[in-house]
């Protein structure tokens, strides 16, 4: 998870949330979480390295629509990003824990 940028993630975290994402839908949620307009030419170049890092597969709607699936490694690596976040946390609040006392 670390090889990947944090809009990278986080498009990521959206396509798995999503089901029969495309494009536009992917644009139309990331631009809610984000709360600002997401340019295609940041959006679609990003999508495509998720696709290279095999992260994500690209498939057809039609002539003009992409579709996005979140691969086993993909789901494997937000799984694993989950995990890690969760130890943090807990030993975070170990460490807090601990320097209060």
């Amino acid at each position: 998870m670390f090889e990947l940028t944090g809009f990278q993630r986080d498009l990521l975290y959206v396509i798995a949330s999503l089901d029969g994402a495309h494009g536009l839908g992917i644009k139309n949620e990331i631009e809610t979480v984000y709360e600002i307009d997401v340019n295609p030419s940041r959006l679609y170049p990003n999508l495509d390295t998720l696709v290279t890092k095999g992260f994500v597969e690209k498939g057809r709607i039609d002539d003009r629509t992409n579709s996005y699936d979140v691969t086993e490694q993909g789901l494997q690596l937000i799984a694993s990003r989950r995990e890690w976040e969760d130890e943090l946390l807990s030993e975070e609040s170990t460490h807090k824990n601990t320097s209060e006392a």
